[in-house]
């Protein structure tokens, strides 16, 4: 995190680097939210910083500068034809050229520095196009154009550089020596500013929100953050002394946009910690989509892969928001995601996704459209997955055993209606299990004959039916009778007859034998999916 305590102490004790004309300093300001969706790792796909909001190219630059070069190390690159030579763009010059980047969309070079800080030199001269707008993909004279680039003392790219250097190290500039920001002050900010950092890990581990509906200074309640930030300055003298009205007002260090820094921080350190565990190693690709509370589509992606221990290892590297689930909307989003880690596509040995026609399509499917540009990156379709399908499949084409779920969804949901229901059925089976204990045919112990309650099938999982059918089989007679009470004070004829007719299924001899062969088919299934679904610790011993 250093580098962002460093990024927090700029923002609060430096001054701008863009100029500012003396009339705006007297206009009211007005906040500018800079999106991370703006912040993109491809620079032949990036917004030029003179584009940005001038009051936000400082929050630009350091969320570049923070991510780094686009870089991306073992990839596949385009080559091309010069004469009858075949030329493409080469690694090693990212070791050797330390600001070159690499645009995997445009198979062109970029230089980092002068997209950062693009200034012109002592002859009014600006910086080359071809290296921040254009990109350079001249490969057979490649080496020479990056020399011409870098030049003399006093070029466009060295000013650059010089401009880069003097933003990272604003401490030491002279407008922040002439501040009087006492050493105190400054212990006092970076307690402030560890403490809402603890309390921001402790929420995003426990997966809680930040935010409260009331958060004024009178309200009971303002919020997990601000509450757990209060209860840590009540334990601790030193954090009490920095926070509240101890802190200046304008460094507060809990508002809703330090909350969002904060978070955002904590995910770019974990995430930095996915990619280099990676490193240059394959990986598996597994992804998924679906919409949201708010019907906006979203694209999980994880990645599967081998550490040094030779541990199988799964870690998720994101979610990205897409406009529309085509396979070819769902590649570039991958490809834009995979480049801003500085991860590449010729990496990928496996990829795995469920059986949409959008996924798995022979011609123009997301697998197709991967295996065009990787025919190393197998496509493997969840073998979990497939059983589930098959079994729902077989279910459906099967009259007796479709009928059979159908009635046993209406038991469940006729028995557990309602509060008083399912408190009638817990006692019936509570009474039924005294006795049966009283008369030894049921021991007790662990995980053994404990209250317990029935369970609705869901339509995607199939190992709950087989739960369903478990409980319905240990609570029968208590079930039964729940339904008779039903009956006996049903007001209308529809429900007096309904639920008639489901205690009459319950005696039916075919129903019955349906469900304890259908019980036994699905515990053997139910094994079998748990068993594809097992984790594997350790493949192998390096």
């Amino acid at each position: 995190m250093e580098r962002f305590f460093k990024r927090k102490r700029q923002d609060d004790f430096s001054s701008p680097s863009e100029p500012i004309v003396e009339a705006i300093k007297n206009q009211p300001q007005i906040e500018v939210e800079l999106h991370l969706n703006d912040i993109v790792g491809d620079p032949g796909k990036r917004k030029p910083i003179e584009e940005f909001n001038v009051a936000i190219r400082d929050r630009v630059r350091r969320e570049y500068l923070n991510k780094g070069p686009c870089q991306p190390i073992g990839h596949k690159n385009r080559k091309k034809k010069y004469g009858i030579q075949e030329r493409s763009f080469q690694d090693v010059w990212f070791k050797k050229y330390t600001w070159l980047e690499y645009s995997v969309s445009n198979d062109a070079a970029f230089c980092f520095w002068c997209y950062i800080f693009k200034k012109s030199d002592k002859g009014s001269r600006q910086s080359d196009d071809a290296f921040t707008k254009t990109g350079c993909s001249n490969w057979k004279n490649a080496l020479e154009r990056f020399n011409f680039h870098v030049g003399a003392v006093n070029n466009c790219h060295n000013n650059a550089r010089i401009q880069l250097e003097a933003f990272q190290d604003q401490r030491n500039s002279v407008a922040s020596i002439l501040r009087s920001n006492t050493r105190e002050k400054e212990v006092a900010y970076r307690v402030r500013l560890t403490t809402s950092l603890n309390v921001t890990r402790f929420l995003l581990k426990q997966g809680l929100s930040f935010r409260g509906h009331d958060e004024s200074s009178d309200s009971s309640n303002r919020g997990n953050f601000l509450e757990l930030l209060l209860w840590f300055s009540l334990l601790n003298d030193d954090v009490s002394k920095t926070l509240g009205i101890n802190a200046p007002g304008n460094n507060q260090m809990y508002s809703p946009s330090i909350q969002k820094d904060l978070a955002n921080a904590c995910a770019s350190e974990v995430t930095l910690a996915i990619v280099n565990d990676i490193g240059d190693k394959v990986f598996t690709l597994l992804v998924d989509e679906a919409r949201d509370v708010s019907l906006k589509e979203q694209m999980r992606v994880v990645l599967r892969y081998l550490n040094n221990e030779g541990c199988v290892i799964e870690r998720f590297i994101g979610i990205v928001h897409v406009t529309d689930t085509t396979s070819h909307s769902l590649k570039c989003a991958i490809d834009d995601l995979l480049v801003n880690h500085n991860l590449s596509l010729s990496k990928v040995r496996s990829q795995g996704y469920d059986g949409a026609s959008n996924m798995r399509g022979e011609f123009n499917g997301l697998k197709s459209l991967i295996l065009q540009e990787n025919p190393y990156a197998m496509y493997i379709h969840c073998f979990s997955h497939q059983l589930q399908l098959i079994i729902v499949a077989v279910a459906k084409g099967i009259r007796v055993v479709k009928d059979l779920f159908t009635y046993v969804s209406m038991i469940v949901n006729m028995a557990g209606a309602s509060c008083k229901r399912k408190d009638q059925l817990r006692q019936l089976q509570h009474e039924r299990l005294v006795e049966q204990l009283d008369v030894v045919e049921v021991i007790t112990g662990r995980v053994k004959n404990q209250e317990t309650s029935l369970v609705r099938p869901g339509d995607t999982r199939w190992g709950t039916h087989y739960f369903t059918l478990l409980r319905l089989c240990s609570m029968w007679s208590s079930v039964e009778k729940v339904l008779a009470v039903v009956r006996d004070d049903a007001i209308t004829r529809d429900n007096r007859s309904t639920t008639a007719g489901l205690i009459e299924m319950m005696d039916n001899y075919e129903f019955v034998f349906t469900l304890h062969l259908m019980r036994h088919l699905l515990g053997i299934t139910n094994e079998l999916s748990i068993a594809l679904q097992r984790k594997i610790k350790i493949l192998f011993k390096p």
